[in-house]
């Protein structure tokens, strides 16, 4: 194998996989982000610090939109794709240098939360302060706001726990951060408030965090325990085989519902100089987009467990 063969394996390597990648991430994020991972690996530097390093970044973006300057509005986009990068990195990183942990993993998902929080005051303020129709009815924005917001932890939590159920089939447990709120339980129970306060208090928030993607997957739930009973630890490659062609399809909806595809929509809002217009296509087409890939992969998950039942496997 020669040096090119070998960079473009390791390179690949600190991809998660091919059937959960989107294009705009492998021809953009996943190369800018590999050669901060090669950079930051040589001066030692965590993927924690990475993620925090990304806080910064987004909190700057969000702060930037808020000012009505397209000037200041392009700073922050700039912003916003490097603090993406860096959080691309960091899982990359994570992948090279085998520094998996639970810690990183929720790190990773606060540091999007408080970037598009800063985002969703940002634009806020902004509209109170610059739009007719929002002086006068303050509270309208603010609605749409905070409806918009719990709508997009929704859609974010639920892209990534179908994104780790694929992976999980795909690679096994080692190459999936799936979790099961069993688990998160037993961990719980074993830390000491005295000892473990810190530990106790982020790992009571995950575990909610898990359970709520739990509760709106009862199907999904099903088919975990029906493969524990009847297969164990060693599920059939046949099943993972199966699987895996009825879930990829939906992976794709899976990524347009994390990042790039609601940032296209954030910037054409921006340059139209109508912030709220992101609120409403986050509000109604990613909503949409959320609930067709909840319907048709309950329904797989349906399918499966009949045909286990049956025998088929």
């Amino acid at each position: 194998m020669d040096s090119k063969e070998s960079f473009i394996e390791k390179y690949k390597a600190t991809l998660k996989s091919m059937d959960t990648e989107e294009p705009i991430d492998l021809m953009f994020y996943r190369p800018i982000g590999y050669a901060w991972a090669l950079l930051c690996e040589k001066l030692g530097i965590t993927p924690n610090v990475i993620t925090i390093a990304s806080i910064f970044l987004g909190v700057g973006a969000g702060i930037m939109f808020y000012f009505d300057n397209m000037v200041y509005n392009i700073i922050g986009m700039f912003l916003l794709i490097w603090a993406n990068s860096f959080d691309s990195a960091d899982g990359q990183l994570a992948r090279m240098t085998k520094q998996y942990s639970r810690l990183g993993r929720i790190l990773d998902g606060l540091s999007g939360d408080l970037w598009f929080v800063t985002i969703y005051f940002a634009i806020c303020f902004r509209e109170i302060a610059t739009s007719g129709f929002f002086i006068e009815h303050h509270w309208v924005i603010w609605v749409l706001a905070v409806t918009t917001g719990l709508c997009h932890a929704k859609q974010a939590a639920m892209a990534d726990y179908y994104r780790q159920f694929h992976l999980f089939f795909l690679k096994g447990k080692e190459g999936s951060e799936l979790e099961s709120v069993q688990i998160l339980d037993e961990r719980y129970a074993s830390l000491s408030w005295g000892h473990n306060f810190w530990q106790k208090i982020v790992l009571f928030f995950y575990r909610n965090y898990t359970a709520n993607q739990e509760k709106l997957t009862p199907s999904m739930q099903n088919l975990r325990r029906t493969l524990k009973t009847k297969f164990g630890e060693e599920i059939p490659q046949t099943f993972r085989d199966a699987f895996r062609a009825k879930s990829k399809p939906l992976m794709k909806y899976t990524n347009w519902l994390s990042f790039n595809v609601r940032v296209c929509a954030l910037f054409c809002a921006l340059f139209a100089q109508m912030p709220w217009l992101y609120f409403a296509f986050e509000f109604t087409v990613l909503n949409i987009m959320l609930i067709y890939m909840m319907l048709r992969h309950e329904k797989i998950c349906k399918n499966f467990v009949k045909e286990l039942q049956n025998g088929t496997y």
